[in-house]
């Protein structure tokens, strides 16, 4: 286990506040995803965000796939890399990175799936998807066509890396959305009596992609023989992979737009059956299907199951789908308070994050319209919106201030989260629609609250080095708190593979970590306001529950 010290003490606070501190961050970039105002359904999705540790610094440098116009979806103003210099302060490194990716993009993964211990970057694309392989040292290589990937030529919205076949490497899951002809758009739609873009419905949906990694640097297309081509019903739009019934196999969520969720159930040998129905989450308590966009994963209940959080489009609720027992889910949105103050919101990004550090996890969602024309008097919600901060206080959610930085309103897409200045707390980078990034800062003032726990199974035969999958689970002063590393992300983003706790100063606390083959790991004294490393042990016994 390897330690950094805490950082210098600082009064306590329990307020959840964030300044936009982009002014000086050296984080200068403008979004480009077609043209504003936005005339077709390509132009409203906007770009996703990563974070990885491109330089092997220990600090989270940000890539930015970026996106193109209609006039030229081969040729936009092209993907950026920016170097985490700390302080909230960054360094635009594209020229010298090998990075020349200019394609229309939409989302990041980001996972070593080499296993050579350098993140590597998938691209989701409007066109044939991008595989870049980490170099070192801010540099990178696309390796798109000796990997095998980038042959299909659908629109790919996000991607999660996962391993699917229980080999230890990680596969890649991409979710796809719609047939769509940038030389030939289609003409407009009624909303509300308003006329507006068309889509997603009365355009045809494209099938998801399984690819399996063979270990050898490259990937085959196992999405006919995994199953998951079987089904065209959904606009994919998000996607989240890990074991959400407790078999110890990898499952696969898929939030679809305006159709029904996708629960890809993992049957063995890299075989899926979609149980979103039968397992509750294809649609809302109501039987409703959604315009699902951003995912979020906790544990709610605390029945060490992983549960479910859903952005939805407006004039309607998110969602909170608890896992009940890995059979079935149920959306306990309106018990636990976490519906009712979306429905004039349009949301994507979202996550969960102890922000305040009492020891449990509040809800945030960046939210934007993708109509222009949207007002409250046409259609109860505006264009611009504020983002929605929601405050766990015991059994229930409820709305929240975070300040000047959450409240005006903008037209958000992706949001990624990361302790950013090595304080402890978690900031954010935000991308707007056609919008500036910005860089948000969590002003939580508490000293030594909060612990950070990442993996390393740095064995010979490992294939999975940050042990994706994994569930982490933090004991203190009998509060335990449960943490799960997982593929996929807020909104065509990644989630870090690092747990994130509030904890009690002072107290030590004990960390177990679940890895994917059921192996357990205990870990005593370990220090509040620290950042630490569990290695992964070769002389452990797996257990199982």
């Amino acid at each position: 286990m390897q330690a950094v010290p805490a950082a210098s003490p600082a009064p306590q606070s329990s307020a959840i506040h964030f300044s936009d501190v982009t002014t000086g961050s050296g984080l200068h970039m403008t979004m480009t995803s077609g043209a504003t105002p936005s005339t077709q359904i390509l132009e409203v999705k906007g770009g996703g965000l990563g974070l990885l540790d491109a330089d092997q610094d220990g600090d989270l440098d940000l890539f930015i796939p970026n996106g193109a116009t209609l006039v030229d979806p081969e040729h936009g103003p092209g993907a950026r890399l920016f170097e985490n210099l700390g302080g909230m302060r960054f360094r635009d490194v594209t020229a010298q990175s090998g990075i020349a990716h200019r394609r229309w993009s939409f989302g990041s993964a980001v996972a070593d799936f080499d296993n050579d211990g350098l993140d590597d970057i998938y691209i989701s694309c409007f066109g044939p998807d991008v595989l870049l392989r980490g170099r070192g040292s801010m540099r990178f290589e696309d390796v798109t066509a000796s990997s095998g990937l980038g042959r299909d030529t659908d629109w790919s919205t996000s991607a999660a890396f996962g391993d699917l076949d229980g080999d230890g490497d990680l596969d890649l899951y991409v979710t796809n959305y719609l047939e769509f002809d940038p030389t030939h758009p289609p003409g407009p739609s009624f909303v509300k009596g308003v006329t507006v873009m068309s889509g997603p419905r009365g355009m045809r949906a494209q099938r998801d992609r399984l690819h399996e990694n063979l270990g050898n640097g490259q990937f085959a297309d196992r999405s006919s023989e995994s199953g998951v081509a079987a089904l065209s019903t959904g606009y994919g739009l998000n996607c989240a992979i890990l074991d959400f019934t407790g078999d110890g196999a990898a499952d696969i969520f898929v939030a679809n737009d305006s159709s029904p969720n996708f629960l890809w159930r993992a049957e063995g040998n890299m075989r899926f059956t979609d149980q979103g129905k039968s397992m509750g989450v294809a649609t809302n308590l109501d039987g409703l299907e959604q315009a699902a966009m951003g995912v979020a994963i906790s544990d709610i209940d605390g029945n060490a199951r992983p549960d479910i959080y859903i952005s939805v489009f407006s004039n309607d609720s998110n969602t909170l789908q608890l896992n009940r027992d890995g059979r079935t889910f149920a959306d306990r949105t309106a018990q636990f308070g976490a519906g009712a103050d979306s429905r004039t919101l349009c949301g994507w990004a979202a996550q969960f994050a102890d922000l305040d550090h009492d020891a449990d996890e509040d809800i945030i969602v960046f939210n934007g319209h993708v109509y222009p024309q949207a007002t409250m008097a046409a259609m109860d919600s505006e264009y611009r919106e504020p983002a929605l901060l929601l405050r766990r206080d015991g059994a229930r959610f409820h709305k929240a201030q975070g300040g000047d930085a959450l409240a005006v309103p903008h037209c958000d897409r992706s949001a990624v989260w990361g302790d950013l200045d090595g304080d402890g707390d978690l900031d954010a980078v935000v991308a707007e629609l056609n919008g500036p990034l910005r860089l948000l800062r969590n002003d939580h003032d508490s000293a030594n609250d909060w612990l950070m726990v990442g993996l390393n199974d740095s064995r010979a035969e490992s294939k999975n080095r940050h042990g994706l999958g994994s569930m982490i689970e933090l004991e203190q002063a009998g509060v335990t708190q449960r943490r799960w590393l997982y593929g996929g992300g807020p909104f065509q983003s990644n989630a870090v593979a690092e747990a994130h706790f509030g904890v009690s100063p002072g107290t030590p606390c004990k960390v177990i970590v679940r890895w994917p083959d059921g192996t357990v790991q205990e870990t005593t004294g370990v220090a509040a306001g620290s950042r630490v490393v569990i290695q992964r042990s070769d002389s452990l016994p797996s257990m199982s529950e």
